[in-house]
């Protein structure tokens, strides 16, 4: 996968933001992990959510966010929940 919005999860936006904080590709994301890509996105997005948060654990996983186990989802939430701005 040559872009970051081929992979599941990923569209133009995000692809975009990932990008703009210095994700560049699947290897990236996959190095930096869900959690801080995504606190990355938040300082140019304030409006970055927790669903953005579990869509890029999806990525990472290769599965739709909405399939990520009910711990993960949980764990994922309170990490938004303490980071959120």
């Amino acid at each position: 996968m040559d872009k970051l919005s081929d992979l599941i999860n990923i569209g133009k936006v995000v692809e975009k933001q990932l990008n703009q904080v210095g994700i560049n590709s699947y290897n990236d994301l996959k190095n930096v992990g869900s959690r801080i890509a995504w606190l990355k996105i938040q300082d140019v997005d304030s409006s970055a959510c927790y669903h953005r948060l579990c869509g890029l654990e999806g990525a990472i996983q290769g599965i739709r966010w909405h399939n990520l186990s009910e711990r993960e989802k949980k764990e994922l939430k309170e990490f938004y929940n303490l980071h959120k701005i």
